[in-house]
């Protein structure tokens, strides 16, 4: 077998932390993966993989060449796009948002993508969770919010405000409030694996306040949170992008503005470890112009 692609396989099953999921994402079967590890090993003559029932860890040796794996294939990729030089982008681009906003602001990107790229297919995941990208073989993913995960290559194209809003009526009824502590005679409209804190809110941006509540609706979908809000319910917190057009139409007001928390990070994201293939490169390029112009002055 080719030696640059037993390097590509072996560090695909490091990356991917076994040989199921690295025969998923190269398209072979996982006993062709098994044999190609197993031939660099007897090239090398080290254990790359320390082999359990239940896990597979690197050895020592697979450190090593993991560390130096990558390089080569960095290297490879640049030689590669010199000797192509303005070849058109070919292949397949895996990219993930959450819901709204992928529909709003990334869908847009992708089309004038596709519309230049001729030669490219997209597939365009939209989830309100965190994606893992090696798990799930993903290009490139848009985050909003702190990125724990240190492991990702990320690019900071600007940052939304988690904002309060209701509608006029709601708050002619109940009133609007005036400081954090107001909030105690509300009714409250909270999400569930989009937004963090489904039973309490952490206000700023000085001396933080958390508002603990017990929600009188609780929702998995922004688009049913924004309608509950709508439609007098109660109070939702949300991203500032998520309510823009309600807030403009009149539909919704925006609340105690001067609690808001300092405004949460967009990011670009992209698995480390690889120089990132040409396709990848154009589209972060693109949409990072595209979402600074949008959103880098919050």
């Amino acid at each position: 077998m080719d030696r640059l692609d037993s390097i590509a396989i072996f560090v695909t099953v490091a990356e991917r932390g076994g040989f199921v999921a690295a025969a998923r994402k190269l398209g072979r079967s996982p006993a062709a993966v098994s044999r190609a590890v197993a031939a660099l090993e007897d090239l090398l003559g080290q254990r790359l993989f320390n082999r359990t029932t239940r896990a597979l860890s690197l050895t020592e040796a697979g450190e090593r060449l993991l560390e130096r794996g990558r390089r080569v294939l960095a290297e490879f990729e640049d030689m590669a796009d010199a000797v192509r030089g303005e070849a058109a982008p070919k292949g397949l681009l895996t990219i993930t948002a959450p819901v709204m906003f992928g529909r709003l602001h990334v869908m847009p990107i992708v089309r004038a993508f596709l519309l230049e790229n001729p030669g490219l297919d997209v597939n365009l995941l939209l989830f309100d969770r965190i994606v893992p990208l090696v798990d799930e073989g993903v290009d490139v993913g848009l985050r909003i919010g702190e990125l724990p995960d240190s492991s990702l290559i990320a690019l900071r194209v600007g940052a939304v405000r988690r904002v309060l809003v209701a509608s006029k009526d709601y708050l002619s009824a109940q009133g609007e409030p005036q400081t954090p502590e107001d909030l105690a005679e509300h009714a409250f409209i909270s999400t569930f694996g989009v937004m963090p804190q489904a039973s309490h809110w952490t206000l700023g941006p000085g001396e933080e306040k958390t508002i603990r509540f017990r929600p009188r609706l609780t929702v998995n979908s922004v688009d049913a949170a924004l309608d509950a809000a709508i439609s007098g319910l109660g109070i939702a917190r949300l991203f500032s992008y998520q309510v823009e057009e309600a807030v403009a139409q009149g539909r919704l007001i925006r609340i105690l503005r001067e609690f808001e928390p300092p405004a949460a990070p967009i990011h670009l994201v992209r698995p480390a470890g690889r120089h990132p293939p040409q396709k990848v490169s154009l589209f972060i390029k693109k949409a990072a112009a595209v979402l600074r112009g949008k959103f880098g002055a919050e």
